[in-house]
């Protein structure tokens, strides 16, 4: 049974070890009209085709994180969508916007497609915080203080619980110039406030649809591949990447404990038009 309140919700973890996993699942970019495709790929077809695999892996998780840019037409219908293709899932699912979302949008209708608006979780050891770091209609990412501050009380409320900062954009650069001018352009302002909270273990994110894994001053920083199409590390220009359509887990342990893999699909199915120059 899981207790909810309007932005908290707490989970128990499946492993009597109180030991648990996250699927991370992020930049499906649906669009509301079935067929439409990013850059010749269709990304219903991709997502769902992520789904098959996950569930055929049959790797246990607690819940599942989207870290942003769900849709890539900012309709209500694109939100539809990913509620019917992730509800082959029984288990809980969260979600945060990134800047190809209608986050007033989601944040208004979400709750009545039966998901969760939940930006706090708490499960054993651990909470995971949500935090929106939309610029309405602008791809850059910024951390408004409203958000900084919800961040604050969360650990403020939760001094025992290690913490997982989950945002869309990322908070570091990526050494791709076209990608780094979208970053999370105030970093240093979430950087200065986990400095204060030794308890804060990971911040996880999307946007870079590429897989980045670090420590920076005892803060592990993550991000994961997108469930539609992949950018190729180290361009300074829009390039696509030819690897598959991909997912995360990570488990978490008691003791602050983190592992993480990345899957993808392989064979080659879902190649975009490499002759775009952006999206």
């Amino acid at each position: 049974m899981h207790h909810y309140t309007i932005d908290r919700v707490s989970l128990k973890p499946a492993r009597e070890d109180g030991a648990f996993s996250v699927l991370q699942i992020t930049d499906t970019h649906l669009f509301g009209k079935a067929g439409s495709t990013l850059v010749g790929i269709d990304t219903r077809n991709s997502l769902e085709a992520v789904v098959a695999a996950v569930r055929d892996q049959g790797i246990p998780f607690d819940f599942i994180v989207t870290t942003g840019d769900l849709s890539q037409d900012y309709s209500l219908e694109s939100y539809m969508a990913f509620r019917d293709i992730m509800s082959v899932f029984p288990e809980p699912l969260f979600w945060l916007p990134g800047n190809h979302d209608d986050g007033p949008l989601m944040y208004r209708e979400m709750a009545g497609l039966g998901i969760s608006v939940a930006r706090n979780i708490i499960i054993g050891k651990w909470q995971f915080v949500l935090l929106n770091t939309q610029v309405y209609n602008n791809p850059m990412g910024w951390i408004v203080p409203e958000q900084l501050e919800y961040l604050r009380g969360c650990l403020e409320m939760h001094p025992d619980l290690y913490t997982v900062v989950c945002l869309h954009h990322n908070p570091f650069e990526v050494k791709c110039l076209w990608l780094d001018a979208h970053v999370l352009k105030n970093r240093d302002d979430l950087a200065r406030l986990i400095s204060h909270y030794p308890m804060v273990r990971l911040v996880l994110c999307g946007h870079v649809h590429q897989e980045h894994d670090f420590i920076s001053d005892g803060v592990r920083y993550i991000s994961s591949p997108s469930t539609s199409i992949q950018f190729a590390p180290l361009c300074d220009r829009f390039t696509l990447d030819t690897l598959g359509p991909g997912w995360r887990y990570l488990r978490f342990t008691p003791d602050g404990g983190i592992s993480t893999s990345v899957f993808r699909l392989t064979g080659g199915e879902f190649l975009p038009d490499f002759t775009v120059g952006g999206y």
